[in-house]
């Protein structure tokens, strides 16, 4: 069974919290508070995130300032962020937030139905990624306890086949649902996605008899 995504939300005021819970909750995921930049670099120390949405207007530190340490970190600078913010200060301000490492920006009051769908896609793409790593980690196993490709059985490695070429199918059709969108980050995460998968049938393939 798939383990639930984790989600960040991030926002010194508990009502937008809450408010932000409600829209996301029919995701059934794993919606996790923090009422600081701060407290959300502190929760990133230990769990991993799908997504982060991250209000810009804080004290202290503020959303820019937040992204800026989350993309410094070698474990966190890959999770997508999403910006929030209640007042729109026209293109400088949102190439600000693109800047500090958002894929997305979205200005307050937001539409809930636009918003859970972009963090939908992004659990998506999170889940496709773990059963990624899932598959890399048992073929690394089975190569050890196999003692390299050359003695890796043909019913092992059709098995490793079979279980690539299922992520390899939900990926195809996930990778079809976003075609054509406009949003750079989904686009950039898809791809990086489609370039792993690719990296490990290519891996798999050098494996089979008679491969060069």
């Amino acid at each position: 069974m798939m383990q639930k995504a984790k989600i960040l939300l991030v926002d010194d005021r508990p009502e937008n919290l809450l408010a932000l819970e409600a829209i996301l909750s029919a995701l059934d995921q794993t919606l996790v508070r923090a009422a600081s930049g701060e407290e959300a670099l502190k929760a990133l120390l230990t769990d991993d995130f799908a997504v982060i949405l991250l209000d810009v207007q804080m004290p202290g530190m503020d959303g820019f300032e937040t992204a800026a340490h989350i993309k410094r970190r070698e474990r966190t600078r890959d999770i997508p962020i999403i910006f929030l913010t209640a007042i729109n200060h026209g293109p400088h301000h949102t190439f600000r937030g693109y800047a500090a490492g958002a894929v997305d920006y979205i200005s307050k009051p937001f539409d809930p139905w636009v918003l859970r769908a972009k963090v939908s896609v992004f659990v998506d793409l999170y889940a496709k990624n773990c059963q990624l790593k899932e598959q890399a980690a048992l073929l690394r196993l089975r190569l050890e306890e196999g003692g390299g490709g050359q003695d890796l059985g043909g019913a092992l490695l059709g098995e490793l086949s079979a279980r690539l070429a299922a992520v390899e199918e939900q990926a195809e059709a996930l990778g079809k649902q976003l075609d054509g969108a406009e949003d750079a980050g989904v686009a950039a995460t898809a791809a990086h996605l489609e370039r792993k998968l690719a990296g490990l049938r290519r891996a798999l393939d050098a494996m089979r008899p008679g491969s060069s």
